[in-house]
């Protein structure tokens, strides 16, 4: 028999988990409901990469499983086909232009070259990320004039340039022009 230090306490109390189980209950009551059970053994112990693997794999609930309100707006637990919205048109009251949609491998230069074949180019800037000086994809022309301005919009917006459809707008002025830095 143990003595009551090695059950780990001198309380007298249990220290495990659960109430403890009765041994009134007979065998026959325990192989009625595991008759079909093979004998239980603890799971095996998954090692990180199983376990990495296993937060990321997508398991499928079943129907029963899903929360009561869609997850998605149109209640039919299917996400809409998501459309191009049209991008903001801004009109041309200053020489400065707004360029979007570039490719990511588009330079100054090649901005400056583009917009030097509709007018007098004063500046062109791509918008970078601060901390990776990647483009940002979209960036600002300066023009000589702002006739020059509108008709680099209607001769370069929507045309393809290095694999994309450029977005050619007037930039909009004001306190929001700084805001594009960061």
């Amino acid at each position: 028999m143990r003595s009551q230090d090695s059950r780990g306490g001198g309380n007298g109390r249990r220290q495990g988990r659960g109430p403890r189980r009765s041994s009134s209950r007979s065998n026959g009551d325990r192989n009625d409901r595991n008759e079909a059970r093979a004998p239980q053994r603890p799971p095996a112990k998954k090692s990180f990469w199983q376990k990495l693997v296993g937060f990321f794999k997508s398991d499928a609930k079943p129907a029963a499983a899903r929360p009561a309100y869609p997850a998605y707006p149109n209640s039919n637990g299917r996400p809409e086909p998501r459309t191009a919205r049209p991008p903001e048109t801004v009109e041309v009251t200053s020489p400065k232009l707004y360029i979007g949609n570039l490719s990511y491998d588009t330079t100054e230069n090649d901005l400056h070259e583009l917009f030097n074949g509709v007018g007098k180019v004063q500046s062109a800037e791509i918008v970078t990320h601060k901390d990776t000086d990647k483009s940002k994809g979209f960036g600002f022309v300066m023009m000589a004039t702002v006739d020059e301005a509108k008709r680099a919009v209607t001769e370069l917006h929507d045309k393809p340039f290095m694999g994309r459809k450029l977005v050619v707008n007037g930039a909009k002025t004001g306190e929001r022009e700084t805001n594009y830095r960061g």
